[in-house]
């Protein structure tokens, strides 16, 4: 730049009354601007002085002065670099390209590159430039055409000057050589049309002896085998790659490449890259690398940053390629030393390619195990979220009790944005491969004692089916749940878990313990749980929805200790404190549960222990892809997420129903609204129901006033025909609780959950169960089936999957039909939907299908139920999706095939 600084004088020294004329329009040169600018106070004040000097540079081109447009190029171009305008000075920058001066050229190139890009429209105007300079003799002024190709190359160039870089690239001049290949990269990205002109020119680069030029030549060969026909043309190159890569590692020192002690480091990463690229899916070209990537693994110094970056590409490369399985071992152990490196960056490298390669080989990285659990009480948060990641995906039945001893160590000290992971991954961790089911349950109740505030509701859920279907770990887990919650009342999950399980087993707390389990709770009376359980409602941890458990627990206590009269009354008392209550679900249960418990005749049976639920190992095993360590997502969201393949569709009473897998694609709740448009076209011409917005999963119900009427549309289907509690509380009256223990109730309180599927408490005793106590609510099966003299029906029969309906009438509900759907198939189907829909006269509803996929030989069922008035006939409207050899199949047929009065 010097020469820019020192043109203006020169110019002035030859011309003195120039010299004055530049004075007069403006500061003299680039170094009195700059002067200038830094002497600036204010913003104001240097907006001022560019604005002054941009116009007197513009009276100064209309002179067409030659000899001060180069200094007014100059200062122009540092106020483009300083954020103001100078687009003014384009064609200026053409003009001095056209010069036949080199110092000219060169700032006007460099004009040309800072003020236009490739969408100008004065770029055309470069290109004749630009092919009148490739041809010049001076090689300086071909590199500076090239450069400027290079950099602003627009498609129509490319394809103006693509001769002149295929040509040049052939040139004896290794600096010409150089900077045609980095051009004609620029064309192969550009015009992809164009690749093959280059293919031949890059294989022949490949064999220069020259670093700068062979760098460039790997360069556009990575670019070039982006195409898949082209990959195969230089996979005949690997033997030429090998023999260069190894005469750079056996080359001693060499003063001109030498970087840190290993020779062009950066060339050997770019070879590395393009081996990766050709030997990907390719034995042969695999073959033929695996001795030079041994070769480079073992001779490569780690003590420096430049050997790391090599070893790092050669891991990389073995990794991606069909390499020999000792050949991983060694990447992996490489990985495995970059762990007890001291730069946290190289670190972090390692985890982040263990994480994606440990599915590769387990055993491999388990060899690794203790410095990666090290890596979880490193101070950089970063190093510890992805030490946690790997150490998840480590944990086996054979390392189970050390990986999670681990897991709950750091869970105490750990920031609160990797709690909720590590509850949930620890949970997840024990389910799947936990020895027996008593160190699943110490395990589960060590995480809610050290963050049960950060316990998801699905996971919470999945540990009291647990004990549901442990019976003989129940007297057991009671009395540690008890003590827990003696202990502490902070950890909501914790205490929720201790409630619901005191409230289903209080009667075991009085029976005592066994002998060997010293630490437990000895000689306890019913007046003791019931002081406990009481003091959680004033308690300054406890929610509304804390307060509805415990009031549900207090009235399923006073059904377990009936024979201690002082206890019962004081449960009366509790009950009827909260009659007054301001919030409307605590009054509706008190009202209730005190209506229930004067009710001697049918009070036991409706406050029993509730029988166990189906266990779901799918839905709490989705927790782990759906939300990584530390996600901002809401429960909500979670829900929404992982339980829309585990629970029906929402009705809302309406005729509509969906339980395929695969509904909540995109990860937003379809509503029957959308479904109905979906299924009939937009249209209602069919005489089928309009929709309501769809309930989703996590219990939130849906707004609009036909709410009450939808839940107890859908409670009847289940054989409850009183309506007395949604009249009595409004919308809101409805069960906080999912259907049995798949789920916990929304985190926002009970109040939201208008529309739950079974209309039940998740204790069992909810306050629409309790305005019904004729009959207790049994929970749906599963996989039912019909009885022997059910007649099946024919729904769908094509493309190699069959759908037939069996009905059963319900004895309870003569009006209400369950119809067991069976999918059978003589193939393998995939991604099976079933989407149904009946007129507005008869209500739906449909559980999940037992899976997705139907194999031959196989039959997976799927549950719905109608209720339909009597004598009518039940006409369904259905949607079957699925997936066959590959090809996806999308139908829609009406089934109408059931006998008019089978109900």
């Amino acid at each position: 730049m010097t020469s820019l600084f020192t043109r203006s004088q020169q110019v002035a020294a030859l011309d003195p009354r120039l010299g004055g004329l530049m004075a007069s329009l403006g500061l003299s040169n680039l170094r009195a601007l700059i002067k200038a600018i830094r002497a600036c106070k204010t913003y104001a004040e240097e907006r001022a002085l560019i604005q002054k000097e941009s116009a007197a540079i513009r009276t100064s081109f209309k002179d067409e002065d030659p000899l001060l447009r180069h200094n007014n190029i100059a200062k122009l171009l540092y106020i483009h670099m300083l954020g103001y305008p100078a687009h003014f000075g384009q064609i200026e920058c053409l003009k001095l390209v056209a010069t036949p001066r080199f110092t000219d050229k060169r700032l006007g190139y460099l004009g040309v590159m800072l003020l236009l890009d490739e969408n100008t429209n004065v770029l055309m105007l470069v290109t004749n430039g630009l092919k009148n300079d490739m041809n010049h003799s001076n090689m300086y002024v071909v590199g500076l055409a090239l450069a400027t190709f290079g950099n602003i190359a627009s498609e129509e160039m490319s394809r103006d000057l693509s001769n002149e870089i295929e040509r040049l690239m052939g040139s004896s001049n290794t600096y010409i050589r150089r900077k045609a290949a980095i051009c004609a990269m620029r064309i192969v990205k550009k015009v992809p049309d164009l690749l093959e002109n280059f293919t031949s020119k890059a294989r022949s680069l490949l064999n220069d002896k020259n670093h700068g030029v062979l760098l460039c030549a790997v360069t556009l060969a990575i670019q070039i085998c982006q195409d898949e026909e082209a990959k195969e043309e230089f996979r005949s190159t690997v033997p030429l790659l090998v023999r260069q890569l190894k005469s750079l590692v056996s080359t001693g020192y060499s003063p001109e490449h030498d970087v840190s002690g290993i020779t062009d480091p950066f060339l050997q990463v770019k070879i590395l890259r393009l081996l990766r690229i050709l030997g990907k899916g390719n034995a042969a070209a695999s073959e033929a690398m695996n001795d030079i990537l041994a070769q480079v693994a073992t001779n490569t110094e780690a003590s420096k940053n430049v050997g790391n970056a090599i070893l790092y590409e050669t891991v990389l490369t073995v990794l991606e390629i069909e390499a020999e399985s000792g050949l991983r071992v060694m990447a992996i152990n490489i990985l495995g030393k970059f762990l007890s490196n001291r730069d946290n960056n190289i670190r972090y490298v390692a985890l982040n390619t263990l994480n994606k390669v440990v599915a590769m080989d387990t055993n491999a990285v388990q060899r690794h195990r203790n410095i990666i659990l090290d890596c979880l009480r490193d101070g950089d948060i970063s190093i510890r979220r992805r030490s946690l990641e790997l150490t998840y995906a480590l944990i086996n039945e054979a390392n189970v009790r050390v990986l999670t001893r681990e897991l709950l160590a750091f869970l105490e000290v750990s920031d609160n944005e990797f709690k909720l992971g590590l509850t949930t991954q620890i949970s997840l961790a024990a389910e799947k491969f936990a020895p027996n089911r008593r160190w699943h349950i110490d395990t589960v109740l060590r995480v809610l004692k050290l963050a049960g505030n950060y316990v998801r509701e699905e996971i919470l859920s999945a540990f009291l089916r647990l004990i549901c279907h442990t019976p003989e770990l129940q007297a057991y887990t009671v009395q540690r749940l008890y003590s827990a919650l003696h202990e502490d009342f902070s950890q909501e999950g914790l205490t929720m878990g201790a409630v619901w399980t005191i409230g289903e087993f209080g009667e075991l707390l009085t029976q005592g313990a066994s002998l060997e389990d010293e630490e437990l709770v000895r000689d306890l009376k019913p007046s003791n749980v019931v002081d406990l359980i009481t003091s959680l409602l004033d308690s300054p941890y406890a929610n509304s929805q804390t307060r509805q458990w415990v009031l549900t627990a207090l009235a399923k206590l006073a059904v377990r200790y009936s024979y201690d009269g002082s206890q019962v009354t004081k449960i009366h008392q509790i009950l009827t404190r909260y009659e007054t209550s301001v919030d409307m679900e605590l009054q509706q249960r008190s009202v209730e549960f005190e209506a229930l418990l004067k009710r001697q005749d049918i009070r036991e049976g409706v406050l029993e222990a509730m029988p166990p639920p189906e266990i779901k190992t799918t839905m709490v095993g989705t927790v782990s892809e759906k939300r990584a360590v530390g996600s901002t997502r809401t429960d909500k969201d979670a829900l929404l997420d992982l339980m829309g393949d585990e629970m029906p569709a929402g009705n809302n009473g309406n005729a509509v129903g969906s339980a395929s897998n695969g509904s909540r694609a995109g990860g937003a709740p379809q509503s029957t609204q959308d479904l109905l448009a979906d299924i009939f076209g937009g249209g209602d011409s069919s005489g089928m129901a309009a929709a309501a917005t769809s309930s989703g999963p996590s219990g939130t119900g849906a707004a609009g006033a036909s709410s009450k009427a939808s839940v107890n549309d859908i409670l009847g289907l289940f054989g409850n025909t009183s309506s007395s509690s949604s009249s009595t509380a409004g919308p809101s009256s409805a069960s906080n609780g999912l259907a049995g223990l798949d789920g916990l109730g929304s985190p926002t309180g009970a109040a939201n959950n208008s529309d739950s599927l079974a209309g039940l408490d998740i204790f069992g005793g909810g306050s629409a169960a309790a305005s019904t106590p004729t009959s207790a609510p049994a929970p749906a099966p599963a996989k039912p089936t019909p009885s022997p003299a059910s007649t099946s029906y024919t729904a769908y029969d094509a493309k190699g999957l069959k759908i037939t309906f069996t009905p059963k009438v319900s004895p309870a509900r003569p009006d209400v039909v369950n119809i067991l759907a069976e999918f059978t198939s003589s193939t393998d189907v995939e991604g099976v939907t079933l989407q149904a829909a009946v007129p507005k006269s008869q209500k739906l509803q449909m559980l999940a299908a037992s899976n997705s996929t139907v194999l031959p030989g196989k039959t997976e069922t799927q549950q719905m139920r109608v209720m339909a008035p009597s004598g009518t006939q039940i006409r369904l409207r259905l949607r079957i999706g699925f997936t066959v050899a590959g090809a996806q199949v999308q139908e829609q047929v009406d089934f109408a095939g059931f006998p008019a009065g089978m109900h």
